[in-house]
């Protein structure tokens, strides 16, 4: 049995498998309609979502599977004290694979240790977010056309936003070496992080405070919100909220086959008259993310395309 806790849960090779598992799923819906026929997945998410909760809802109904769970802690047993260790015991007789969300860095590790089925992590705090990483590197793949050898600049909440470190991360994996960095000084990437990437990785990272900069060079623009539950105060979040907003004019001088991704949900950092830009992919983005987590899915159950023997 496997879990999916962070990126580095699977080889580069898995991962490259998975996108492209998920490609065919994308273009051949439906022969795997019934991979997951008669299987349960529980949905447990300890702090809001949409996207990411609805994604794995609809890619488990898409392979013909079942969806338990809930979207509020506050419609489980924890709002009675119940202990994360023992509704993972529990969910585990009635479902056949976790999909979790936490407010608390290292909970979906620590409930890998007491699941009796495949645990998939669907953010924890300002931790990891797996699933957003392989949905990004879909769309990458697709658009693209391959996920090495790129320059790619990520603006916005660097220092909390878990989206960024999952996928920062990958990216140096996969051979990727050039990131610009756009952040107010609060919010930019973590020290040890920067270090881990620059030791383990050799990757070159640029510090700039504009995304004017360098949009006119990048192969990809990651934006994303300034998190507001992620701070302590609200005048600290309403002081940097606006630090950074991404319209159609600033992207005269990008280049013609530059993506802009973000993993959503926006709140006013990209204006609404990018959505007309042939290079604004993020709702796509939201798309190709059902199918990559139904070959995840499949993959850790073991059925469909990678049923055993």
């Amino acid at each position: 049995m496997r879990h999916l806790i962070e990126p580095e849960d699977l080889t580069l090779e898995e991962i490259s498998d998975l996108v492209d598992i998920g490609l065919d799923m994308y273009e051949n819906p439906r022969v795997y309609n019934k991979a997951c026929d008669g299987k349960i997945l529980a949905s447990l998410f300890f702090e809001p979502s949409t996207r990411t909760k609805f994604s794995f809802d609809s890619a488990m109904m898409r392979l013909g599977g079942n969806v338990i769970g809930f979207a509020d802690a506050n419609t489980s047993s924890a709002q009675k004290g119940e202990s994360l260790a023992d509704t993972i015991r529990v969910m585990g007789y009635y479902s056949d694979i976790i999909v979790m969300r936490h407010p608390k860095e290292g909970a979906p590790k620590l409930a890998s240790q007491y699941s009796s089925v495949p645990i998939i992590n669907g953010g924890d705090g300002g931790h990891q977010h797996p699933t957003q990483t392989l949905t990004d590197l879909i769309t990458i793949k697709k658009y693209k056309g391959h996920i090495d050898g790129h320059s790619v600049a990520f603006c916005g909440d660097l220092k909390y936003g878990r989206t960024v470190h999952s996928l920062i991360k990958t990216l140096a994996r996969f051979g990727n070496k050039k990131f610009y960095l756009i952040s107010p000084e609060e919010l930019k990437l973590p020290s040890s992080l920067k270090r881990q990437l620059i030791e383990k990785y050799d990757v070159e990272l640029i510090e700039v405070n504009y995304m004017e900069d360098v949009i006119d060079v990048v192969d990809i623009f990651y934006m994303t919100r300034i998190q507001k539950e992620r701070f302590f105060n609200e005048e600290d979040y309403l002081k940097l909220k606006n630090s950074y907003k991404l319209t159609k004019d600033k992207l005269k001088n990008a280049k013609e086959d530059m993506i802009v991704m973000h993993p959503l949900p926006r709140v006013n950092e990209i204006a609404y008259d990018v959505d007309t830009d042939k290079r604004a992919v993020y709702f796509e983005q939201t798309e190709l993310g059902v199918y990559v987590r139904m070959a995840l899915i499949t993959k850790l159950l073991e059925v469909g395309p990678y049923v055993r023997g």
